[in-house]
């Protein structure tokens, strides 16, 4: 770290640094060294440090890495609250045909309002995977990509595409698709417009065909040869619902992670959405291949998907994180809510209370994560030479004070206050608020583009 580097001092507050130990501190330190954590410990911090431009007494805090969302749909913003009653293939029918309308305006919107809620939640890495681009709607990428960077979060783009109409035997609406060509081409360029492959990378782009019914064979096969090609990551939905894998053998005459193996869709590189219908083949098949998986508590019960065996993958070695998922199936958007839903969820399951403990919640939703969306060396845990991308967490309100243990507080209780959060050394939420943005007028933005969307919806 250069000697001029201004620091940032935070003390008197509990550590978890989700590191490869789990290493806590009841009453520790961290200090941040331009965008890098220089040193963390137990106690105050050392004495004598040059530079420090800020001391924050953290009493009454945990700190934490910061959160990692690693599957969303940020454009379902502006439909929340519709076909509350449906199950994943009926919803999707249901809703096509409103997203088809969109349109830049309408994107920025509601990417605004997808990164506002999980950054003032504790998110400092983002991802969202966009696979809807009518013709004629503007440059909803750039739009994408400019509201996260205005919000100041670490982001990956997953360019997502569809090439399977309902001509083809697909979901979407023949209007809403890309043709194979353009739907390569198109992702190829935002890749080379916009990704960067630095340590300290604030923007970064996967290559994501949408799913096994939305996309055909070639688009698969295709994309990940892109993918590998460019050197970047690959993402799909992948065994969300009972509905897909009967798709999948009546198609293609297997289930849906033998398709994919097919496809050159098994590897470190790729990460898949949901995945809940996994055998043990399959599972052994991930764990092999080190396949990552975003786990999506909420919205798999939201739309009645399932549980996922997520105790299961974790045995077996594969990379799991956690993901909001779209807000058209998980009405509220924030990934924190995320930690205390996935260990519910999933003691509901085969393992019962045996499934997830606090710790192994709040693992899956910062170095899970980042491991997940190949920044695993980067971010997700504290520790010296990581980026500064950390939470502090306040705990000794009613909602928490009377609960102990600090990481049993966060993952158990009520939805805590986020009194700072950092990325890349810059504090972008100060006391809930959020610093960079303005969450009234977002707020006052998101409703118009969806009042005006139904409306074109409804014509």
């Amino acid at each position: 770290m250069a000697a001029e580097a201004q620091r940032t001092v935070i003390e008197h507050c509990s550590i978890a640094t989700v590191d490869a130990h789990d290493t806590e501190y009841a009453d520790g330190h961290v200090v941040i060294a331009g965008n890098r954590i220089e040193s963390l410990g137990a106690g105050p911090a050392p004495e004598g440090l040059a530079n420090v431009e800020r001391r924050i007494d953290a009493t009454g805090h945990l700190v934490t890495p910061g959160l990692v969302n690693t599957h969303h749909h940020y454009y379902q913003w502006i439909t929340r609250g519709l076909a509350t009653d449906h199950n994943l293939f009926n919803w999707l029918v249901a809703l096509y045909p409103t997203w088809a309308r969109i349109d830049e305006p309408m994107v920025y919107a509601a990417a605004q309002g997808s990164l506002a809620m999980m950054a003032r939640g504790g998110v400092t890495t983002a991802m969202d995977h966009h696979y809807v681009y009518p013709k004629d709607s503007g440059d909803l990428t750039g739009a994408i990509i400019r509201a996260a960077r205005e919000t100041g979060v670490r982001f990956t783009l997953a360019r997502g595409s569809m090439d399977r109409s309902e001509k083809d035997g697909g979901l979407p609406p023949d209007f809403a698709v890309e043709t194979l060509e353009g739907a390569l081409a198109a992702t190829e360029a935002t890749v080379k417009e916009y990704h960067d492959d630095s340590f300290d990378a604030m923007t970064q782009v996967a290559v994501a065909p949408c799913s096994p019914f939305s996309v055909s064979t070639e688009l698969l096969r295709e994309g990940a040869e892109l993918a590998r090609r460019l050197g970047v990551r690959l993402h799909t939905h992948g065994s969300e619902t009972v509905e897909e894998e009967k798709f999948c053998h009546e198609l293609f005459g297997m289930g849906p992670t033998d398709y994919f193996e097919s496809t050159g869709w098994l590897g470190e590189d790729v990460w898949m959405a949901h995945c809940v219908h996994m055998n043990d083949s399959d599972i052994a098949a991930f764990a092999r291949t080190k396949t990552g998986v975003a786990h999506c508590p909420s919205s798999n019960a939201r739309l009645a998907a399932g549980i996922a065996r997520v105790p299961d993958m974790l045995a077996a070695g594969v990379p799991v994180g956690l993901g909001v998922d779209g807000t058209a199936s998980n009405e509220s958007g924030e990934l924190h809510t995320e930690l205390r839903n996935a260990l519910l969820i999933n003691r509901l399951g085969a393992h019962r209370e045996a499934a997830l403990n606090a710790r192994q919640a709040l693992r899956l939703g910062t170095h899970g994560g980042a491991r997940v969306l190949g920044r695993g060396d980067q971010t997700g845990s504290l520790e010296p030479g990581k980026l500064a991308d950390l939470v502090l967490w306040k705990l000794d309100t009613l909602a928490h004070a009377s609960i102990a243990d600090p990481v049993t507080a966060l993952v158990f209780g009520a939805a805590a206050p986020v009194t700072a959060s950092f990325v890349n050394g810059r504090q972008i939420v100060a006391d809930n608020r959020l610093l960079h943005v303005d969450e009234d007028a977002i707020a006052r933005s998101t409703r118009a583009e969806a009042q005006r969307l139904a409306q074109l919806a409804a014509r």
